[in-house]
């Protein structure tokens, strides 16, 4: 039965694309600052406990990132179905991806949870993180592992709310988790009353709390019905073809996020090498420089609902147009906060740390050497968000594996360590890659392969669909 709050929601494959763009894409950004806004929250606090305890956080970060990217995979993957599908009006079988997926994603999240918290120690010891902040590390990280399957659960919530257009319940959900992650951060990282300080600890208990409440606050809102995707478990029988579709569309989307993730660690244990005060000072200029490119990952997310949509509803050239849109407001966008960012740099710093002149000043140099560079990040998730939408994730994975691997990581060893500028060098990667990897992004969109060769297989009529649910029941 078709889902009435489904089929009264506006249609975004037709009408102004600017309009369905933007309408998508602001929400979806401030939804991913607010997302951020827990580590800027664990940030601040945490940044009061000095140099070594902003080492143990930012060490904790990349390897945490790596492991999202591993289910984020797969919630690309439930968004695009559920976008082609929303977008040929297909709406059972939207509700039908909607329980397969997160039944798939949260079979994941259980075995990278159990994974990383045995492994907690010696992920760091590879790393190569020294004795003076190892333990710290330790305690949040497994902590923050232990948060997986909410992060996992969470995410593959927004990634169907986005699937169908609504972008604005997630929002909310966001909203109330983070106040009240401020609230309960310095609760348990400095202690009051019964509760005793954790340190470190404390915030990424706090984070977990928050995590919990989300997904359970989503799955809610999914069993409800109301917001465009009814999920049900009545009669739940593993569809194995679906499922194997979703892999086959997930895991390189996967494969594409981790390898992003596994750059970061890499320049982490190149910014180890040089010491705690490096360390200290790439993680505060990645935290910042992560934190200007949300709108163009904002962007790029409604770019790809909305190409998937207009595939959906066999519109290719208002998927075109909409990834050429989505191209140029990004730029253009990321280039204003490139500005920003510059202007902005010592105040934005100084944010993060207070009372160490060294990591401040080196941290500043960072921002202000990388940030005009956002701009090109930008143009590069557009096209990388229009491949993923019309399903050639394949293609998206490659963009960033050769972005990362082939550009930033080599350039960035070769002149922290063979040339005068030393770690320096690290800042300056950023640039040289980002650079490269639009122009080459860029000329990829430009051959145009993407818009007939790799879209996603056709999809079943309505009448075919119900007729399967009702067998599947």
């Amino acid at each position: 039965m078709m889902n009435p709050a489904a089929a009264s929601r506006p249609n975004l494959t037709q009408g102004s694309i600017l309009k369905a763009l933007l309408t998508l894409a602001l929400p979806i950004v401030f939804g991913n600052l607010l997302q951020t806004g827990y580590q800027l929250v664990d940030a601040f606090w945490v940044g009061r406990l000095g140099a070594g305890a902003v080492a143990a956080v930012a060490v904790s970060f990349p390897i945490n990132f790596l492991l999202m990217a591993l289910g984020s995979g797969f919630s690309v993957a439930g968004s695009v179905l559920v976008a082609q599908n929303y977008g040929a009006r297909n709406l059972p079988m939207v509700n039908h991806i909607a329980v397969q997926t997160l039944v798939l994603e949260t079979a994941l999240a259980v075995v990278l949870t159990v994974v990383a918290h045995l492994g907690s120690p010696l992920i760091l010891r590879l790393i190569g993180v020294g004795p003076d902040i190892f333990a710290q590390a330790d305690q949040f990280q497994r902590i923050l592992f232990l948060g997986l399957v909410f992060n996992f659960g969470f995410l593959m919530f927004q990634a169907l709310m986005r699937g169908v257009g609504e972008v604005r319940i997630p929002l909310y959900i966001n909203i109330g988790t983070l106040a009240l992650n401020f609230l309960l951060d310095p609760l348990f990282i400095y202690g009051w009353g019964p509760v005793p300080g954790l340190g470190v600890a404390g915030a990424a208990m706090a984070t977990l709390i928050t995590q919990f409440l989300s997904t359970a606050v989503g799955i809610i809102v999914l069993l409800r019905g109301r917001s465009g995707i009814q999920l049900s478990f009545k009669g739940f029988k593993l569809d194995f073809p679906l499922m194997s579709r979703a892999i086959k569309l997930g895991v390189p989307s996967s494969i594409e996020l981790s390898a992003r993730a596994l750059g970061l660690s890499v320049m982490t244990v190149l910014a180890a090498s040089f010491g705690t005060t490096v360390l200290a000072t790439y993680g505060i200029g990645s935290r910042i420089l992560a934190l200007g490119i949300i709108p163009a990952l904002g962007i790029s997310l409604a770019c790809s609902t909305l190409v998937a949509q207009n595939i959906g509803a066999r519109n290719l050239p208002r998927a075109v147009q909409t990834a050429n849109y989505a191209i140029g407001i990004s730029f253009g966008g990321l280039l204003v906060v490139g500005l920003a960012g510059y202007l902005a740099a010592v105040p934005l710093v100084n944010f993060f740390l207070k009372g160490d002149e060294a990591v401040s000043r080196d941290a500043v140099e960072f921002v202000r050497i990388a940030v005009f560079s956002l701009c090109f990040t930008g143009a590069q998730q557009s096209v990388s968000g229009a491949l993923r939408g019309s399903g050639n994730t394949l293609a998206a994975m490659m963009l960033t594996i050769i972005g990362v691997w082939v550009f930033q990581f080599p350039v960035a060893w070769y002149l922290s360590q063979h040339t005068a500028l030393g770690f320096h060098g690290l800042w300056w990667s950023f640039v040289i890659s980002n650079v490269l990897a639009a122009t080459l992004a860029l000329l990829w969109y430009r051959r145009g392969d993407w818009q007939g060769k790799h879209l996603a297989d056709p999809l079943q009529s309505k009448a075919d669909v119900v007729a399967q649910l009702d067998d599947k029941a």
